[in-house]
């Protein structure tokens, strides 16, 4: 690759300023091309959760390796609340945070904008309401997602509610996925995330807030309906050329649950640094070794989960030793095992097609050329 003074990067996301930072500690130039007028504008001030359990280290120990600062709110969380299709509750624990509870958005105690002011003070370049499709010198994408393999509606709120974490696995509330409430310090996050039935979205919302007022108590004021998307198809590929792709634009999302805020900082750092150092295999390199693997395990797992249904949800949560430390038994079930990977070669190969295949050949963010070259023909 030839080297350039300032390394582009398309897309202000979580990833993308982890690359920009990443860049920086090379002591090279990054600048950051975002469409929309700020950071976090795909969010509203919901609570995510940041997770915990894939790898013994702390993830927030591994970010302040990786140069990230935890200058965000992150609220530790140990303790989660679990219902099964019948309502029935199994209340789950963990020595070590099981995740971290952080905001996104434009709020200042929020990660987007956290990350936003790293980056400014390290001298990062970022111009908003500027959108980058070619990067003819190469560069990072980490757009975010460009399909919908999961969809989340749901609602934010003020509450008198105490703090607490609830989760809900039931096919009548989410189909194939999961919801949740989450309450802290009076602000609450309610939503329904899908994997199927994307077009009853507003029927299965409404389940879901009639579940947790008869289940928990709910007591939401000034509602707000906010949605979202997310997609975790793992492409072929996550280099084209001299352009990476980072983030959601190159799947990294959990297939199982959805949860992407860990891998997309760590696959925009892998890729930050890899340019910097002008050995872009390097970044290839930490996905095969770290990020895939994970990925393909976890892909494994939803084929299991959407097979269980109701009946299956039940017995699996019935199953879980009560005294059993849940960030323990989910280490386990994330741990990358050879019988998962060789399984997600026969599952890869009846799903839907990869994310990302493009045209060796161009220099587009996003590439349809290949699409339009095939149509043409």
């Amino acid at each position: 690759m030839t080297h350039q003074q300032t390394i582009e990067i398309s897309g202000a996301g979580p990833a993308g300023m982890a690359a920009a930072l990443a860049i920086t500690s090379k002591r090279k130039q990054a600048l950051v091309y975002e469409k929309r007028s700020d950071v976090g504008k795909r969010f509203h001030g919901d609570f995510q959760g940041l997770e915990n359990w894939t790898t013994r280290q702390d993830v927030i120990e591994e970010l302040a390796l990786l140069g990230i600062q935890p200058t965000f709110k992150h609220t530790p969380v140990r303790e989660v609340v679990c219902f099964d299709p019948a309502g029935s509750e199994k209340i789950f624990r963990s020595e070590k945070p099981l995740f971290y509870l952080v905001q996104r958005g434009g709020d200042r105690h929020s990660l987007d904008h956290s990350l936003k002011q790293q980056a400014i003070q390290a001298g990062v370049d970022i111009r908003f309401n500027t959108r980058a499709t070619r990067l003819p010198g190469g560069g990072i994408v980490t757009e975010g997602p460009h399909r919908a393999d999961i969809i989340a509606t749901g609602y934010l709120f003020d509450t008198d509610m105490a703090n607490g974490m609830y989760a809900v696995v039931s096919d009548d509330l989410a189909p194939k996925g999961y919801a949740y409430l989450l309450i802290h310090e009076g602000r609450g996050t309610l939503s329904t995330c899908l994997f199927k039935g994307f077009h009853s979205e507003r029927q299965y919302l409404e389940r879901c807030v009639d579940f947790f007022t008869s289940a928990t108590g709910l007591r939401m004021q000034n509602p707000r309906r906010f949605g979202g998307l997310g997609n975790a198809a793992l492409p072929r590929k996550v280099r084209k050329n001299n352009i990476l792709y980072a983030g959601e634009a190159a799947g990294f999302q959990d297939p199982l649950f959805g949860f992407g805020i860990r891998w997309a900082i760590l696959s925009g750092v892998a890729a930050g640094k890899a340019l910097a150092n002008g050995a872009l295999s390097q970044y290839e390199q930490v996905v095969k070794q770290r990020l895939k693997p994970y990925q393909q395990v976890a892909a494994t797992n939803r084929w299991f989960y959407e097979r269980l249904g109701n009946r299956g949800y039940h017995q699996t949560l019935k199953h879980v030793p009560a005294n059993s430390d849940i960030r323990h038994w989910m280490y386990r079930a994330y741990a990358p095992r050879l019988w998962k990977r060789l399984w997600y070669q026969w599952v890869a190969s009846r799903n839907t097609p990869p994310l990302l295949d493009f045209d060796e050949n161009c220099d587009c963010t996003w590439c349809r050329c290949k699409r339009r070259s095939q149509t043409a023909y």
